[in-house]
């Protein structure tokens, strides 16, 4: 009976971490896709074969479900209170989204990897770059990135991970390809001012937003229309400022 209990809670911590949902986290990757130079795309098709970066960027969520992956769990996000700097907070023993892709940035590029394979690397780069761009993904250190945020979204019962996640997304009713087709298109100063490839001016981006996400809840924490309609844009943005980022650091190291 103990093995059981264990069991759930070890997946109900596991499902709470998930970063943008299955069709966020593919959103980002076809706008990568999109983004990438033709150099960068065939040296990719070698490394992955004939999955694509949509295809293959749900791959770390996919293998929660393998006990022996259970130690990546806390690299699909980082803690940064409100008032604090990720400095002065410290990176966690057990490691955490930002330092997990400055190596896997660091690994790919020397081709020498502590997990596995470079195909793996790549497959876990894609994932964490749409986590670290998910605001609660950066979380306060208070509700667990919004999990403890207990509410009703549509009349129907919730948290604000999840609606962040993926509740938001899967409303607009939209295949990933027509999302993307939706938001991928960015400005000239956009593409300049979203250049940056640090990985640590990505998570404080996630933190300064992250107020929205609360400051815009009800007191009665019963979202619908109007929460969606004064988060939306934050929330297309963060999509797409993931997939150009991704596609920068894969040009930069693939092309």
């Amino acid at each position: 009976m103990k093995k059981i209990v264990v069991s759930i809670l070890a997946i109900i911590l596991t499902f709470s971490s998930f970063g943008w949902g299955a069709t966020g986290h593919r959103i980002v990757g076809l706008i990568a896709e999109r983004h990438l130079t033709k150099k960068a795309r065939k040296n990719i098709e070698q490394v992955l074969g004939y999955e694509t970066l949509a295809e293959v960027s749900n791959y770390m969520d996919f293998i929660k479900s393998d006990a022996t992956y259970r130690y990546m769990s806390p690299w699909h996000y980082a803690t940064i209170p409100d008032g604090n700097t990720y400095a002065a907070v410290g990176t966690p023993e057990e490691g955490d989204v930002i330092v997990t892709l400055q190596r896997l940035m660091s690994e790919l590029e020397s081709k020498t990897f502590t997990d596995r394979d470079e195909a793996f690397a790549l497959k876990c780069l894609v994932h964490l770059i749409g986590d670290i761009h998910q605001p609660l993904h950066v979380g306060n250190g208070e509700d667990r990135g919004g999990n403890d945020i207990k509410l009703d979204y549509f009349w129907k019962s919730s948290n604000l991970h999840r609606v962040w996640d993926s509740e938001m997304i899967d409303g607009q009713k939209y295949s990933y390809t027509e999302y993307a087709d939706w938001i991928d298109h960015p400005t000239g100063e956009q593409l300049t001012n979203w250049s940056s490839l640090n990985v640590l001016d990505w998570a404080n981006e996630s933190k300064e937003v992250r107020a929205q996400c609360y400051e815009t809840m009800p007191e009665d924490k019963k979202l619908s229309y109007r929460y969606d309609y004064e988060n939306i844009d934050l929330l297309n943005q963060r999509l797409l400022q993931a997939g150009i980022r991704l596609a920068n650091v894969l040009n930069e190291i693939y092309g």
